[in-house]
């Protein structure tokens, strides 16, 4: 990769049932909505596939800013950073989903929900850096 080679983020807005991602470049500094998983693997498919470099993962605050105690996400999150050897930066992801309901409609479409909720994440952290 020269300097000139864009570098591409997966952000990830992570559910018990369902995961939403989104896919943005260092070029653009742009997220869009990419699609929604099940599984880890799926994960690891789409990271190998698209070259992700770097991933965003929505981590859940308590409106006050601290973390919340959300056990299954904590173990979602440690299986993710053992298994990929790229970068896994925190994002906080309060009023996501309250955001999306506000471009899309209130929870018509529960995919695109999810993943326009990451494509929020990435583009936030985009957004601050």
């Amino acid at each position: 990769m020269n300097n000139t080679d864009p570098i591409y983020y997966l952000g990830i807005d992570w559910g018990e049932k369902r995961i939403g991602l989104a896919i943005g470049d260092s070029h653009t500094s742009l997220a869009l909505p990419l699609t929604t998983v099940s599984s880890l693997t799926e994960i690891y498919s789409i990271i190998e596939k698209e070259e992700i470099s770097h991933i965003v993962l929505g981590s859940p605050r308590k409106m006050s800013g601290e973390a919340a105690d959300n056990k299954k996400w904590q173990d979602f999150t440690r299986s993710l950073e053992d298994k990929v050897d790229i970068p896994v930066i925190m994002q906080d992801e309060r009023l996501s989903s309250k955001a999306v309901d506000a471009l899309i409609g209130h929870k018509k479409d529960k995919v695109s929900r999810d993943e326009m909720a990451a494509a929020l994440i990435l583009q936030a952290y985009f957004d601050s850096h």
